[in-house]
């Protein structure tokens, strides 16, 4: 049941950047409205809302114009309500460093999944699959740089790059399953295959991260609107 909120976020529960949204207003234990949208026939408040791009997420807070783009809905959420699980780290330094590396998932490495849905053949599919995996290994050495030998990215809890990355938790296994290989594992990448486990039973997750439909019925989407090409 909706929640009658002065904030309110229209996605979709199988967008893994609306999920990154989800999980810092349950870190923050920020009541809110979820607002379902269909991306195949896009409703006008999300084309009036984020005329620029026309995608979701949109927050909604009060009577204050609508903020777009995941990334920066954590950051306004993380100011709005400093005072409870701080997301980003108050050095400045630190804070550049992990800005830095969300660029690199969002930018280089997650996109690589949507790469290897549109590509045709076994060989093409096999060298993004190499890529995805060389990409897991910088992932693993930036994990090991931010733990400081503990259970995630932000130390004792869940932090900045815990959303940023772990907002594609369910894709990544839905990836690994139907192309049979792993992103993560125990010997490629041991301490992110740990982390996995920690992230996939966080509370604060395991209620908004998608399960097989939505992930199917998803995937069935970009099927139709955008499928895969020969290369």
């Amino acid at each position: 049941m909706a929640i009658k909120s002065e904030i309110k976020l229209l996605g979709t529960a199988a967008s893994p950047f609306v999920n990154r949204v989800q999980f810092v207003l349950n870190l923050k234990s920020i009541e809110y409205e979820f607002i379902e949208e269909n991306l195949a026939c896009k409703s006008e408040l999300l084309l009036t809302s984020n005329p620029i791009h026309k995608k979701i997420p949109v927050l909604f807070h009060a009577n204050m114009p609508p903020i777009c783009e995941s990334l920066i809905i954590i950051e306004y959420l993380d100011e709005i309500k400093p005072d409870v699980h701080r997301i980003l780290p108050s050095d400045p330094v630190e804070r550049a460093n992990n800005r830095f590396w969300a660029n690199y998932i969002d930018n280089k490495f997650y996109p690589l999944y949507e790469e290897l849905r549109l590509t045709l053949g076994r060989e093409g599919k096999e060298a993004i699959k190499i890529r995805i995996m060389e990409g897991s290994v910088l992932l693993e050495e930036a994990f090991m740089k931010f733990s400081n030998g503990k259970a995630y990215f932000g130390g004792d809890d869940v932090g900045y790059l815990d959303v940023v990355l772990g907002c594609f938790l369910a894709w990544t296994k839905f990836v690994e399953k139907n192309n049979e290989f792993k992103v993560f594992d125990e010997v490629r990448t041991p301490r992110l295959a740990e982390w996995t486990k920690h992230m996939w039973s966080h509370e604060v997750v395991k209620d908004v991260i998608p399960g097989n439909e939505p992930i199917m019925n998803f995937y069935m989407m970009l099927q139709k609107y955008r499928p895969p090409r020969a290369i």
